[in-house]
């Protein structure tokens, strides 16, 4: 048996769930996500780190998960979108992509959520070209990224407000969002 296909166990940590698995070397987090935990809200694009749409949170900081080697996530603490859910209420930011209209076809919605993620983690206050440059490695063929971007400033309002306090209108830069009723 050659050493690629041999299958080593790691132990991973996912959205606050323990996991023993066998990887080969070769396997992608994302393949393992997918395929062995079944977790398939992390979306498998371009397979190269070219469009974002497989994005997690790996100890705190986004990744593509198409190009982190399975075997390198044991021990590591690992967020998909499926763990920002907690206890049936969408996160704020998830909350926001839906009441803004953060998508189209919605494949390339999660990698933009998981960016997002790690950027408010670091920086609450994001300026909206701190916001582009945390989401410049995810692709979305379907949109101009205006309501993604109307999505992550709503996020934003919602996380420090909450969701029935906000109703004004904000101007940011030359993004205008109306946060009466979404």
């Amino acid at each position: 048996m050659s050493e690629l296909s041999k299958k080593y166990p790691i132990n991973l940590n996912v959205n606050g769930m323990e996991y023993s698995v066998e990887v080969k070397p070769s396997e992608s987090l994302n393949d393992v996500l997918r395929e062995n935990l079944g977790l398939t809200g992390t979306k498998r694009g371009c397979d190269y780190g070219g469009c974002g749409s497989c994005t997690i949170i790996v100890n705190g900081k986004a990744c593509y998960s198409c190009m982190y080697p399975a075997i390198r996530a044991s021990g590591k603490t690992i967020t998909t979108i499926e763990g920002l859910e907690q206890n049936g209420q969408l996160d704020p930011i998830q909350e926001a992509f839906v009441a803004k209209g953060g998508f189209q076809c919605a494949f390339c919605t999660p990698g933009f959520v998981m960016s997002t993620k790690a950027l408010l983690s670091d920086n609450p206050n994001p300026t909206d070209n701190e916001i582009k440059e945390a989401i410049v490695g995810n692709i979305c063929r379907c949109t101009g990224y205006t309501k993604i971007l109307e999505s992550i400033r709503y996020a934003i309002l919602l996380q420090k407000e909450g969701p029935k306090k906000v109703q004004k209108t904000v101007t940011s830069g030359t993004i205008k969002i109306d946060f009466g009723n979404p």
